[in-house]
């Protein structure tokens, strides 16, 4: 916990001079997209209120907003927790990214797109792979479908897949083997960054959804050998 509060305390900065229970929020949010704070770890209110030089009430606010979200979870008498996903979650999560990203993909108008982010998206997953980094690997691909999102040019898309994209990366947390769930995936992304690149947006759709059925599936696979009972 140590690290991760060292971590939060370079994110006070984020907050200015108007520190809210949303802006807390969306710091730990991306924290937890990031991979700082794993499924099951407890929340310290003195560790990370110290962190980010914010009140108890003000943290509290942000953690009742997290657990809106999903993303924590208040047990009586015990605290709270980073929420540990069930196969049905993992399911649900992918159901709402075949939803959302292939639509974002499918009402793009005429090329050419601006591709800036999802280009900078996939050469950080190649930096990533050449360093053997695997979590990074898995941050990038994040980042990837986050701005596919971003092309709809939406803030409520946006923000409504900053959730579901931390929720996804609690799923991850379940993998012992992250090279291997997350390497293929770098390639794909390549293609589907080329499929738009030449407009070809019914090929990126396509590419897309058998992407995405295809992480489900493997998602499935390790957590009903890893979690369910």
């Amino acid at each position: 916990m140590a690290e991760q509060l060292t971590a939060l305390a370079d994110d006070r900065a984020l907050l200015g001079r108007t520190s809210t229970a949303e802006r807390v929020s969306d710091i730990l949010r991306s924290r937890i997209a990031d991979g700082y704070f794993p499924p099951g770890t407890r929340l310290s209110e003195d560790g990370i209120g110290g962190a980010l030089g914010v009140s108890r009430n003000t943290l509290r606010e942000a953690f009742r907003l997290l657990t809106h979200e999903r993303l924590l979870v208040h047990e009586l008498n015990r605290g709270v927790f980073v929420r540990v996903l069930t196969v049905e979650d993992v399911e649900d999560i992918y159901r709402t990214r075949s939803l959302v990203e292939c639509a974002v993909v499918r009402g793009l108008g005429e090329p050419p797109y601006r591709l800036d982010g999802v280009a900078a998206a996939v050469a950080e997953g190649e930096r990533a792979s050449a360093e053997n980094d695997w979590k990074a690997l898995g941050t990038a691909n994040i980042h990837f479908h986050r701005e596919l999102v971003a092309l709809a040019g939406s803030e409520r898309t946006d923000e409504l897949m900053r959730s579901v994209f931390a929720e996804l990366r609690l799923a991850f947390h379940v993998v012992d083997d992250p090279r291997r769930l997350h390497e293929p995936y770098l390639a794909r992304n390549h293609r589907i960054l080329q499929a738009l690149q030449s407009g070809d947006k019914r090929e990126a759709e396509r590419l897309l959804e058998t992407y995405l059925a295809d992480s489900l599936e493997r998602m499935v696979e390790v957590y009903r050998r890893r979690v369910a009972p």
